[in-house]
């Protein structure tokens, strides 16, 4: 094989091009996010660029200058058209997702294209570290990313496809971890005790540091199997949803309908739950509960009433209680999501809206936008 033959199946002729597929995405979708939310994910996005560790801080003036450039950087490219894909000669389109991988199988590497928040466009490049079965499914673990956009998803399901990303994993849960001094997060920090890390009531950083990677091993079936849920629950299929947001995006429908298709992969009876409930994993679970937030706490507070009592260990019948009130009363509800989103197209937006805020938004205890 000649030297750029190997070159182009390593996938440097393809990274820049996936790279700035990836800007091109950040620059158009940036503002779906809060200030707050964005200067975080671009804080991680600066980690990876400049190949810091999560428990590395940046100094504030270069990352304040890091983020003015990208800013900057996107006013240039946010009109551009996504580039196409050239491998062995031939180009494909951004989203031939199954064409490009047969193509970069040889070298290693993974790529994905997808759509996260709001159908904000999500394109990644990685090395392919293993690939596993899990109820039928396939799931591909990933380790250090070759491109990436702001959003960074750590684990995801495409086209039937579990993704798992281990490098944007182990940022997200440092800075989950780290929330721990600031919040009061019982079962999160159960969840730390078990793994060790927790000593006279303090969350111990160094040690943190060593035993790291190994939670982060131990703690991967918690999103494996959220995907593999996903997957599996067809009552808020993908379709139904993408045609809900395309109509209402970054609305509190959107919120609600996300929300409930996690919770509805969660409760689904070979999903997360049954996973966490048939191995008795006690500190995935407390996990689980800590990171529970927003909306999907609203949607499943019988689960913080089975987990009130940590300290002395799960009450597993319960929690199995909890999962099956929780899940009835969520498929109920998207039946009726799916029975107003069949409207779209055929009703005027106003009137499909309406229909939403009326028999889904209020009934949730939620504002009504006016």
């Amino acid at each position: 094989m000649s030297t750029d033959r190997q070159a182009e199946m390593d996938g440097y002729a393809v990274r820049e091009d996936i790279q700035f597929n990836c800007d091109i995405s950040d620059g158009r979708g940036h503002d779906l996010y809060s200030m707050c939310t964005m200067v975080l994910k671009l804080r991680n996005l600066y980690k990876w660029e400049k190949g810091i560790e999560p428990w590395e801080e940046p100094e504030p003036s270069d990352l304040l200058e890091w983020i003015d450039a990208r800013e900057q950087y996107w006013q240039t490219i946010v009109d551009k058209p996504y580039r196409s894909l050239s491998l062995d000669g031939v180009d494909y389109s951004p989203d031939d997702v199954a064409a490009i991988n047969d193509k970069l199988r040889d070298a290693g590497l993974v790529y994905g294209s997808g759509y996260g928040r709001s159908m904000k466009a999500v394109f990644f490049l990685a090395e392919r570290i293993e690939q596993r079965s899990v109820c039928g499914c396939r799931v591909i673990i990933m380790g250090k990313q070759r491109a990436k956009e702001m959003a960074s998803p750590f684990a995801m399901a495409q086209q039937g496809i579990v993704y798992i990303h281990k490098e944007n994993l182990r940022y997200f849960l440092w800075d989950q971890i780290q929330e721990l001094r600031s919040c009061n997060r019982a079962a999160f920090r159960h969840a730390m005790a078990l793994h060790g890390v927790i000593k006279d009531g303090k969350l111990e950083q160094a040690l943190l540091k060593t035993k790291f990677d190994a939670i982060v091993e131990e703690e991967m079936d918690l999103f494996i199997y959220h995907e593999v849920g996903e997957i599996l629950q067809t009552t808020l299929d993908s379709a139904m949803l993408e045609r809900i947001i395309t109509t209402f995006p970054a609305s509190v429908i959107e919120l609600v309908c996300r929300s409930l298709k996690d919770i509805l992969a969660d409760t689904h009876p070979r999903g997360l739950l049954y996973h966490l409930i048939s191995e008795r994993r006690e500190a995935s679970l407390s996990l689980y509960v800590g990171l529970l937030d927003g909306m999907r706490k609203e949607l499943f507070p019988e689960i913080f009433e089975a987990c009130k009592n940590f300290s002395g260990g799960a009450d597993w019948s319960a929690i199995s209680q909890a999962q099956e009130k929780c899940r009835k009363r969520s498929l109920a509800l998207a039946h009726k999501i799916r029975e107003i989103g069949a409207t779209i197209g055929e009703d005027s937006d106003d009137h499909v809206l309406q229909r939403f805020n009326t028999s889904i938004i209020a009934p949730l205890g939620l504002d009504v936008p006016q």
